[in-house]
């Protein structure tokens, strides 16, 4: 599995590139467009010509495919190392640039890699919730992302995706809406920068948000 945990700037390259557009504009972004009410809300609020890392709330497995659509940009998602089991799934997320963590433990591997992507036209992307919660609580956020945010000295770009969870039986009867934030500068206070991630998602959601 260290071959897709450990990625260089070369891994980020025109192929890999093309695969994300074609898997997520074409592919995906054409079921999308098709089935769904889709709009995006915020993106005046991505920045230009700067590094960050996108942090979204997870609702399905079709955000990782949504998020490079909405935002308009090649994505190195961070996924679970059971995904690269499987023949298929480790194909598709090697061609779309995701590279293997371990839940129990973060390994020097996957801070090399997040520090090669910075150096490349790609966005880091991660899920702070861990796995799909369709809950109405922005709750279960682990501190990893916001580490990595202080790791690589990048912002944190908070993303909410809203009614992927939904499933329509016929065209246009379900809406899926993808609101970007703005921007969570990077500080040393991992915790300050989680709770601001946090506040934002649950203002874009509607959902609520206890400070634990």
């Amino acid at each position: 599995m260290s071959t897709f945990s450990k990625r260089d700037t070369k891994t980020y390259n025109k192929f890999r590139k093309f695969c994300i557009w074609f898997t997520c504009n074409l592919c995906f972004g054409t079921y999308i467009k098709l089935m769904y009410n889709y709009k995006v809300e915020g993106k005046e609020n991505i920045p230009k010509n700067e590094k960050f890392i996108v942090a979204a709330n997870h609702m399905s497995n079709s955000d990782p495919f949504l998020l490079p659509m909405a935002l308009n940009l090649p994505i190195a998602f961070m996924a679970k190392e059971e995904l690269f089991e499987n023949f298929f799934s480790r194909t598709l997320m090697d061609f779309c640039g995701a590279f293997a963590v371990r839940r129990d433990k973060v390994e020097v591997s996957t801070i090399k890699t997040a520090l090669n992507i910075k150096n490349t036209d790609w966005m880091l992307g991660l899920f702070p919730q861990g796995t799909r919660d369709s809950s109405e609580r922005v709750e279960k956020i682990t501190r990893g992302f916001a580490s990595f945010a202080k790791a690589t000295k990048t912002g944190i770009l908070p993303v909410a995706i809203i009614g992927t969870d939904k499933k329509p039986k016929w065209p246009f009867c379900s809406d899926i809406t993808v609101k970007i934030g703005k921007l969570i500068p990077y500080s040393n206070n991992i915790d300050d920068m989680m709770q601001k991630w946090c506040r934002t998602i649950s203002d874009l959601t509607g959902k609520e948000y206890v400070l634990e």
